[in-house]
């Protein structure tokens, strides 16, 4: 959540208004700003110019997004997933496209394994129905126990006050590289290589979903 101050612009204005909000504002329409110019005028003041103002408001998606990473860093899936919409469209570089209850047990299974995992987001901004977010994800990768720092843009489409598509964006050789090692150097950046990962991910993504289905009431 970003912080944002407005100062005055008006001839001898020196106030400033400071606020907590979650989006960068619109630019509204001038404001006169003029001695005189609400209460008729003064012949001893020139007229002054328009001064621009910005009106600052908090957008109702962006508290969604803040609830979503708010239960990322709780390691909270169940939260997570309940941010989705039922026909929710996830993608990102790791797993391709999931659909529906897909992406929410992806999330069951990645944090239920996390290991020195944490989470930071920031630049949160939404415009009509679309919004966008910065994260940083910090975690030791379980399969060959190596750290990872995941640098990751995310928008999101919003339908109905839930999050209707996600889509992560991250450089996967950049990734391999920290989360495999020597032959993510050489290879990561190499399509087979790319397809070789994201069908491991999915691989394990069903056998995920085959044990919680079975293991769930």
């Amino acid at each position: 959540m970003e912080h944002y101050s407005l100062r005055s612009h008006c001839p001898g204005g020196n106030g400033i208004f400071r606020g907590r909000f979650t989006e960068p504002a619109w630019s509204a329409s001038d404001m006169m700003c003029a001695p005189g110019a609400l209460s008729g005028s003064r012949p001893d003041v020139a007229p002054q110019p328009l001064a621009r103002a910005t009106y600052l408001m908090p957008q109702p998606n962006n508290a969604l997004i803040e609830q979503f990473y708010t239960a990322f860093q709780r390691l909270d899936a169940e939260a997570m997933a309940a941010c989705y919409a039922p026909d929710i469209l996830f993608q990102d570089p790791a797993f391709g496209v999931l659909r529906g209850k897909e992406a929410g047990d992806m999330w069951r299974m990645l944090l239920g394994r996390a290991a020195d995992f944490s989470l930071s987001f920031d630049s949160i901004k939404s415009i009509g129905q679309v919004a966008s977010a910065r994260v940083v994800a910090r975690y030791t990768y379980s399969a060959t126990g190596r750290p990872v720092v995941n640098e990751i843009q995310a928008r999101f489409a919003i339908r109905d006050g839930l999050i209707a598509e996600h889509t992560d964006v991250f450089d996967l050789w950049r990734w391999s590289r920290q989360a495999l090692g020597p032959s993510g150097w050489l290879l990561g950046w190499t399509p087979q290589m790319q397809h070789a990962i994201q069908s491991r991910a999915r691989r394990t993504l069903n056998d995920y979903r085959l044990k919680y289905r079975k293991a769930a009431p």
